[in-house]
């Protein structure tokens, strides 16, 4: 049987959430027998699909004829293509685009979906995976019942293994012409680095006591080549866009530092960040409940801790 691996680009670019989808997949075919097989749609070069030969991918199906990619679109094909294979496992990174993709997906292999997959299979008989759940504060065993089974891992909860091998490409083309969706227009935010692929982000809360002061969060980005975010109250109020809002009511984050300046940390929040990796705390309030999510925390007035923090940080470059 084959796992097939959705190999998600950006206007032709594979990136890390692409990456440590493949890698997943790779080991999770070593753990049932299966044979890993990557799935790429529309314009995006060969150099490009090959990187994920560096995390062990050996042979990566390549769609061409298609340009603009919608949800509906990328499930029919890839249903066109698991069915082809006799695939039982189909695997997508934790992006936006996989959890759009990978319920559509279920629906038409009727398969069963499961989301923010940290683990890969501790048992094959039957297949048991580990997830998160309770807006990350919990884990749980999961088993997978059903002949068909379409994973959705969760973002940075696996990360990249290097296995170097050769990365071979075979091209094909799908009669699938699913146009449900028509595409009129696409406009990209291409400034700044995009919050659920950053690695690195910087957020600050209503303790900045205004728009007029986001300069120094601006800055401290800047020094660390990281995103900006911010809580639901700074969005609501029009300091900050909508799109920079994290949380469980905006964009959850699994970046690898969160340096979060006075923010309280309202559950809403945590629910959102809590799968960072490291998280440091900027607060003048010792008591604030985000100190009990911290890894490092500092109790200070962010006007004169962010901009010697910067300082350091550029001093060290």
């Amino acid at each position: 049987m084959s796992v097939v691996i959705y190999i998600e680009h950006t206007e032709g670019t594979v990136k890390k959430n692409a990456l440590e989808a493949a890698s997943y997949a790779v080991k999770y075919a070593e753990k049932t027998g299966d044979t890993a097989i990557g799935v790429a749609i529309g314009k995006v070069s060969e150099d490009e699909i090959k990187k994920v030969g560096t995390v062990g991918l050996s042979k990566v199906i390549k769609v061409d004829g298609h340009d603009y990619l919608n949800h509906q679109k990328v499930a029919a094909i890839l249903a066109e293509v698991a069915n082809t294979l006799g695939a039982n496992t189909i695997i997508f990174a934790g992006s936006s685009e996989g959890k759009a993709t990978g319920p559509r997906l279920a629906i038409k292999l009727s398969s069963s979906v499961i989301s923010e997959v940290v683990g890969t299979p501790s048992s094959t008989a039957p297949i048991t995976v580990k997830k998160k759940c309770f807006s990350g504060k919990g884990l749980a065993n999961v088993e997978l019942s059903s002949d068909k089974n379409v994973i959705i891992i969760s973002t940075n909860g696996f990360g990249v293994h290097e296995k170097t091998v050769d990365c071979v490409i075979e091209n094909t083309s799908s009669t699938e012409s699913d146009d449900s969706i028509k595409h009129l227009s696409f406009d990209r935010n291409t400034e700044g680095v995009s919050l659920p692929d950053a690695e690195l982000v910087v957020s600050a809360g209503r303790g900045l006591k205004g728009a007029e002061n986001w300069g120094m969060i601006d800055e401290l980005a800047a020094s660390l080549e990281a995103a900006t975010a911010c809580s639901k109250p700074v969005s609501d109020i029009g300091w900050r866009p909508h799109h920079e809002h994290v949380g469980q009511t905006g964009i959850a984050i699994s970046p690898n530092l969160y340096i979060a300046i006075g923010i309280s940390g309202a559950i809403q929040h945590l629910a959102g960040v809590s799968s960072s990796k490291t998280i440091v705390v900027i607060n003048t309030d010792s008591e604030a409940p985000f100190f009990k999510a911290a890894d490092y925390g500092i109790v200070g007035d962010a006007f004169d801790v962010v901009p010697k923090l910067t300082a350091a940080i550029n001093a060290a470059k």
